[in-house]
């Protein structure tokens, strides 16, 4: 049994996004030049789907224990996607990484009610203190969306956004107030410019990309992931 993602409809003539035949290749290509995202495209067989039914009710985001994965009494085909599963944990460790695969029955919304909504449904990008990559892959259910560098803003950077955020702040517009939206994560969050196309990360696809740190080579990959209303059916997340 073969559960197939719709064929990735990437943005065309973009250079910032490659495609990869192999694991090796996605870890191997450097992050550089006009680069900040590697997909590797891949068709999935087995039913995700088995999986999360098996893991039963929940709230929020729970993570799924490879021993978890392995109580489960599966059909032949939830076999073939707990493999799959397995295989991916396993091939970011031995790439010194720490995978996640999380089980998300609803999103964690920002409820602040502050000029820049700063959840992982807002569009954002990924951050380190240390050079560092992110990857991720969903499985079932809606994946997450990517958005063009230059069909985006910050929103700290739009004027009307800054002084709704300054008044918020209390202060003058200096190295406090940079500091500030920093550590509210307000920097990281990007507004569609008018006309912008998001783009799929399509299921089963695993893809790493570029976060924000001192001194990347690279712009930050600017995405966001669907928006999992409570009594929604849950997403299957392997994330890094």
């Amino acid at each position: 049994m073969r559960f197939l993602s719709p064929p990735l409809a990437l943005p065309a003539d973009y250079p910032r996004i490659k495609v990869v035949g192999s694991f090796e290749e996605l870890t191997s290509t450097p992050l550089e030049g006009e680069l900040n995202a590697l997909c590797w495209e891949r068709e999935l067989s087995g039913n995700f789907q088995e999986i999360v039914d098996g893991l039963g009710p929940g709230e929020g985001i729970v993570p799924v224990e490879e021993s978890r994965l392995w109580e489960l009494p599966l059909s032949e085909a939830g076999q073939v996607a707990r493999t799959i599963l397995l295989e991916d944990l396993e091939r970011l460790r031995t790439h010194d990484l720490l995978p996640s695969l999380d089980c998300i029955y609803s999103s964690v919304r920002d409820e602040s009610g502050g000029p820049v909504p700063t959840d992982v449904s807002s569009f954002h990008v990924d951050s380190a203190t240390v050079p560092a990559d992110t990857y991720l892959c969903a499985y079932v259910q809606a994946p997450s969306e990517g958005l063009r560098n230059d069909q985006a803003c910050r929103h700290v950077d739009i004027p009307e956004t800054r002084a709704a955020l300054l008044r918020l702040f209390g202060g003058e517009d200096n190295d406090e107030f940079v500091e500030f939206l920093n550590d509210y994560y307000y920097d990281l969050h990007y507004a569609p410019h008018f006309g912008a196309k998001p783009f799929s990360f399509g299921l089963g696809n695993l893809w790493r990309i570029a976060t924000q740190y001192p001194g990347s080579p690279v712009p930050p990959c600017i995405h966001r992931a669907p928006l999992t209303a409570p009594g929604s059916p849950p997403r299957l997340l392997l994330i890094s």
